[in-house]
């Protein structure tokens, strides 16, 4: 299932593409990601290593833009891994799109596909869709503060929330939504039958 997400930046919008420009700048906005190696143009491999609660699952595996239109301002990013150990894969599918909002304003339109197979699917698709939730939110934060950082001049590197993925968070919020959902359906609001 696809989330999407959108956030405001103080900059014109050709500025924020270069953002968008540094493929390792924009996965170590991902909460958990680490590219490690570039294989070619476009082409890297590095790890991810996602928490939620008592689930943990590292990934090794590659990512690629299949996508790059300068023009409209948007980018897509495919990644895919195996779990380290063998518990199953993960894709995961990441649009990037820019709005320019007139004077220096853009806007940010994110959106994320995860997808889990194999052993590591036995968790339900109810917290991968939430877990997706909550990595996008994090994500979208990060990139926002990288991206003032950048324009003050300051390494974006070195700011932008977690290396790793919190597992106490995402768990946590993750459990949260969770529980919404599930008594969402018993605590609805009362209707009565009609006629009465």
């Amino acid at each position: 299932m696809q989330i999407t997400k959108s956030f405001d930046v103080d900059q014109p919008v050709d500025k924020v593409w270069e953002f968008f420009d540094d493929v390792p700048l924009v996965a170590a906005c991902v909460p958990g990601a680490n590219l490690t190696n570039k294989v070619g143009d476009d082409h890297y491999q590095g790890d991810v290593i996602i928490s939620a609660g008592p689930v943990k699952l590292e990934f090794a595996g590659e990512l690629k833009i299949v996508e790059r239109d300068n023009a409209k301002k948007t980018l897509v990013l495919d990644g895919e891994g195996a779990d380290k150990k063998g518990r199953g894969n993960a894709t995961t599918v990441l649009n990037v799109g820019l709005q320019p909002m007139g004077g220096s304003s853009t806007r940010v339109n994110i959106a994320m596909d995860l997808q889990i197979s194999g052993a590591a699917a036995q968790y339900g698709r109810g917290l991968v869709q939430d877990v997706t939730g909550v990595l996008i939110d994090q994500t979208s934060g990060s990139m926002k503060v990288r991206m003032q950082a950048l324009a003050e001049g300051r390494d974006p590197m070195a700011v932008g929330g977690p290396k790793a993925a919190s597992g106490i968070a995402i768990g946590f919020t993750a459990f949260t939504r969770a529980v919404k959902r599930v008594f969402g359906r018993f605590f609805l609001p009362y209707q009565p039958a009609p006629g009465r």
